[in-house]
């Protein structure tokens, strides 16, 4: 049996340790990087990913000195360079590069505008996402000011830490106390950035606020949209990212502002899960068959109702097809489904199981299936 992928084994062992032990001791006199290295790895066997970023930053810590100015210099020091500039997408950095970040929260809080520099540095090198949050809350005023400067920053990874920072909903991450509202200001801006890595925030920054507020995203949405100021293709992008969940739930005036007909006049002519009993573990075939009244662009979901340990069922929605419904001709759409076993957001457990077929957000009709053991 293959054995399986560890992320924490793969982000955190000699080889990554031994880059910023490298780093360290090249920058820093007298810091030794087989101790520290040492150090770092001795302590991994019982910690999971985020401690033992936490552990990596109390072996740095203790190595450099106790006053924060000093401290952030040294550290400013042994930054790798800076992340590749013509890239435009998923260059996220390197773990071990979070240190900055995790001391800058420790020590920087009376040293506010010499840690929101080290943060900016950082953050070319690793997103110190989660790291200007703890700020964000303690000195909101002057650290959106700087959030504001930030937004027209010539580095793109500065750029997009101003939406991600201030995600209402970040995961991993701590809760901002900010209202959800004042960061749009900065959204506002940042839509109609050239880079995709900025972009994407945007659009799961505006995804995180419509779980709350839809109306408010669907506004700002169609008035980006009318504005003009980003390519017609990316707009069209982050509109459809950034709606992604009220789409999911059938919310009118999203599917309206990306084309779709909530009312739309559709028949479910049929649908079926094969086999009817299924294996966990195992795909199972979905077929469904529609048909219009009209020409009719639709977004086509499934919905499983899948059981829960407590005998309740949890709806989980799948995305089927973009597609556009001729009039009078039935379509058939088909789509293989792994039941995972051991998924890590969800458990399932046998039983009778519900699918709904969803077209433009109407539940058109169910079938139900048979869940077994592996």
């Amino acid at each position: 049996m293959a054995e399986k992928f560890s992320l924490k084994d793969h982000l955190f062992n000699a080889d990554s340790i031994g880059d910023l032990a490298a780093e360290y001791a090249a920058a820093i006199p007298g810091f030794d990087a087989g101790e520290f290295a040492a150090a770092c790895l001795a302590g991994f066997a019982d910690r999971e990913l985020m401690d033992r970023l936490d552990w990596i930053a109390d072996q740095v810590e203790v190595r450099l000195a106790d006053d924060f100015p000093t401290m952030a210099d040294q550290l400013t020091a042994a930054m790798p360079p800076r992340l590749d500039p013509t890239r435009t997408d998923d260059d996220f950095g390197r773990f071990i590069h979070a240190v900055p970040g995790i001391l800058a929260v420790r020590h920087g809080m009376d040293h506010l505008d010499r840690a929101l520099d080290l943060l900016h540095a950082a953050t070319q090198r690793f997103s110190m996402e989660f790291y200007i949050r703890p700020f964000l809350n303690a000195h909101p005023d002057a650290v959106l000011a700087r959030l504001s400067e930030w937004a027209r920053d010539e580095n793109y990874h500065v750029r997009r830490l101003v939406s991600e920072g201030t995600r209402p909903r970040l995961p991993w991450a701590k809760r901002v106390d900010l209202d959800p509202k004042v960061p749009l200001v900065f959204l506002d801006q940042l839509y109609a950035d050239p880079t995709r890595f900025v972009t994407r925030s945007v659009a799961n920054h505006l995804n995180d606020i419509a779980k709350n507020d839809p109306d408010t995203v669907v506004d700002h949405l169609l008035r980006w949209k009318d504005q003009g100021r980003q390519s017609a293709k990316e707009m069209a992008w982050i509109m459809r990212h950034a709606l992604r969940t009220l789409i999911k739930d059938g919310h009118p005036r999203a599917m309206g502002a990306l084309g779709y007909r909530s009312d739309a006049d559709v028949t479910l002519v049929s649908a079926a899960v094969h086999p009817h009993t299924i294996r966990i573990g195992d795909k199972a075939q979905i077929s469904v068959t529609l048909r219009a009244a009209t020409d009719e662009p639709v977004i086509v979901d499934y919905i499983l109702d899948l059981q829960k340990a407590n005998g309740t069922t949890a709806p989980k929605v799948f995305k089927m097809k973009d597609v556009v419904l001729k009039a009078g001709h039935d379509l058939t759409i088909t789509k293989s489904h792994l039941f995972k076993a051991g998924a890590t957001t969800f458990t399932l457990y046998p039983g009778p199981q519900r699918l709904t077929v969803q077209v433009n957000g109407q539940r058109l009709g169910a079938v139900t299936f048979e869940l077994t053991e592996i």
